[in-house]
C-alpha cells in the first residue's frame, strides 16, 4: 500500500457566519470548511504540524518564522500491472501417414 500526501496552510482566520459567535467558533468553521474541501477530493486528515522555515529578514538577516500546516493522505493508485502477453502453443505437426 502506497500513499501520496498533501500539506496545506491551516487558516489564519475565522469564517463570519450566523452561528459562529465566537472567535474560537469562527475559526473551527474555517477549519471545517478545509477539513472537508480536502475529504471531498478523497483526501484522509493526518495531522497538524507547526514546522520551522528560514526566511530573509532584511538585507542581511535571516529569521526562523513557524508555520502551521494540516497534512493530509490518501492511497495513491497502483500503476496498472502491464498486460501479459498470451502466447498460444503452436499446434503440433500432424504425424505423416503412407499409403503402402
Amino acid at each position: 500500500m502506497r500513499y501520496e500526501y498533501a500539506v496545506i496552510p491551516a487558516p489564519t482566520r475565522g469564517e463570519k457566519a450566523r452561528d459562529a459567535k465566537t472567535p474560537t467558533d469562527r475559526y473551527a468553521l474555517a477549519l471545517a470548511a478545509e477539513l472537508n474541501r480536502m475529504a471531498a477530493d478523497g483526501w484522509d486528515y493526518l495531522r497538524a504540524d507547526v514546522l520551522p522555515s528560514e526566511e530573509r529578514s532584511g538585507l542581511t538577516g535571516r529569521s526562523t518564522v513557524y508555520h502551521n500546516v494540516l497534512v493530509f493522505r490518501r492511497l495513491q493508485a497502483e500503476p496498472a500491472a502491464a498486460p501479459v502477453p498470451v502466447i498460444a502453443p503452436e499446434p503440433e505437426p500432424a504425424p505423416e501417414t503412407r499409403d503402402e
